[in-house]
């Protein structure tokens, strides 16, 4: 199984009153570590938005389970968790600075056509993409 890893550094604005990182910005730290995995195996995400295809999510779990802080640096850690060649459910992990598991997620998506929401079949349109994350996701 494939793993990515990308850096981001806690800034204050995604931190809420309580002096912590704001739930929602999990969401967004998971959009930048998916982003890094495909890019890191090849590919652009950006590249096939401009071939009018799109990647909604169509299911999300988060579970929190340590605080980030500002000015800590958070590593997300991103792997193809399950792939059918249609839908893909991407795994991840959120690690503070100590090591400790500060969030776990996945993400399920599909790709579809901008003009029509309708699906596609991945590994038809994108046949080294296909072939990558076949590679690349979890074994059992």
């Amino acid at each position: 199984m494939f793993i990515s890893k990308k850096e981001i550094e806690v800034r204050y604005a995604e931190t809420d009153q309580m002096g912590v990182v704001y739930h929602a910005n999990y969401v967004i730290w998971l959009e930048v570590g998916r982003t890094q995995l495909i890019s890191d195996l090849g590919f652009s995400y950006a590249g096939m938005e401009e071939e009018g295809i799109l990647s909604p999510v169509v299911d999300l779990d988060i579970k929190y389970k340590k605080p980030m802080k500002f000015g800590e640096t958070a590593v997300i850690h991103t792997w193809v968790e399950e792939y059918t060649g249609v839908r893909v459910k991407y795994g991840y992990e959120i690690l503070a600075p100590s090591g400790e598991t500060a969030a776990t997620a996945f993400s399920t998506h599909v790709c579809v056509k901008k003009d029509t929401f309708k699906p596609i079949q991945f590994k038809k349109h994108y046949p080294e993409w296909h072939r990558a994350y076949e590679e690349a996701k979890k074994r059992d």
